[in-house]
């Protein structure tokens, strides 16, 4: 038996749970991560539990504190904007590498993609965890469904990292966007109306309406994280 196989198998199985409850918000930001309670949480080995922590860590899902030991890593706004910023600068070199690279099949995956979101209702009840869950699991299919035409591997594992973290904020965003009073936006036109200029190959379009698409969600999820977003502040 191949015990080094085994044990990256194992790592990867703690690390994928590990990312699924911190994404689905099962997981708190902040929360203090223990092995003891991970290993009754998921019934597998402390190395295991490590080496999914430190890989977590390594990709800013977890922090570590040399005195206090991991933890979920905490959210703010501050952090929101920056992972704004540089996942529309991302999109603006894809989007474009895609409407000149993408093909027929690239194209039909988009169409089913925006298809199946476009049948799937937001949740309406912040303790509807799983409908929030299939939402936003389609919502990721469409958004890498029409980068996945850049056919660059290196771009799209960058791209896959930061809408890890993205999700977390857009958790806030789709649990209470029906309570907090705020303004609700068409979003399924949004989604239409890139998938349209990207569909007709104009990749100008196509970035700007990604942007300001990216930056509205940004806006409003900040506003729900109790203040205004620095960039409205200073326009």
């Amino acid at each position: 038996v191949d015990t080094s196989s085994n044990a990256r198998t194992l790592a990867s199985q703690a690390q994928n749970l590990l990312r699924k409850d911190i994404l689905s918000g099962q997981l708190q930001p902040g929360e203090r991560l223990r092995t003891k309670d991970l290993q009754l949480r998921y019934g597998l080995g402390l190395s295991p539990l490590r080496e999914s922590l430190q890989r977590l860590s390594a990709e800013g899902m977890v922090i570590m504190d040399e005195q206090r030991g991991f933890a979920v890593a905490p959210v703010s706004v501050a952090e929101l904007e920056d992972l704004t910023v540089a996942r529309t600068g991302l999109e603006s070199i894809m989007l474009p590498m895609a409407v000149k690279l993408g093909n027929a099949d690239w194209e039909a995956e988009i169409v089913a993609a925006f298809h199946r979101l476009s049948r799937t209702p937001l949740p309406h009840d912040p303790d509807a965890t799983a409908d929030a869950s299939q939402w936003e699991m389609r919502h990721r299919a469409f958004h890498h469904a029409l980068v996945a035409g850049c056919n660059s591997p290196w771009l799209l594992r960058l791209h896959g990292q930061m809408v890890d973290q993205t999700e977390r904020y857009r958790k806030i965003r789709i649990l209470h966007h029906q309570t907090s009073g705020a303004q609700v936006r068409d979003v399924n036109a949004e989604h239409q109306a890139v998938m349209q200029a990207v569909l007709r190959r104009d990749a100008a379009e196509a970035v700007h309406l990604m942007t300001e698409h990216l930056v509205a969600t940004s806006k409003a999820t900040a506003e729900l994280m109790g203040r205004t977003p620095s960039q409205e502040k200073n326009p």
